[in-house]
């Protein structure tokens, strides 16, 4: 699935680049090519996810009150 921006009429080619960013960003294709840029061990994924888990309960626990 290729990610296309066409260029708008009179458009500069900064303020494209920032919306193809910006749509790369929304569909979590940058994060995906970092996380698979080295290869992670099983036990170091389900330790980061746990990490992850832990985080997000502490905080609906803290503001939930």
């Amino acid at each position: 699935m290729p990610i296309e921006i066409k260029i708008r009429k009179n458009e500069p080619v900064d303020r494209a680049l920032r919306r193809l960013k910006k749509k790369l960003e929304r569909e979590n294709i940058i994060k995906d090519v970092r996380a698979k840029r080295y290869f992670e061990k099983p036990c170091e994924r389900r330790r980061r996810k746990e990490k992850v888990q832990a985080f997000t309960q502490m905080l609906r626990r803290r503001y939930a009150e």
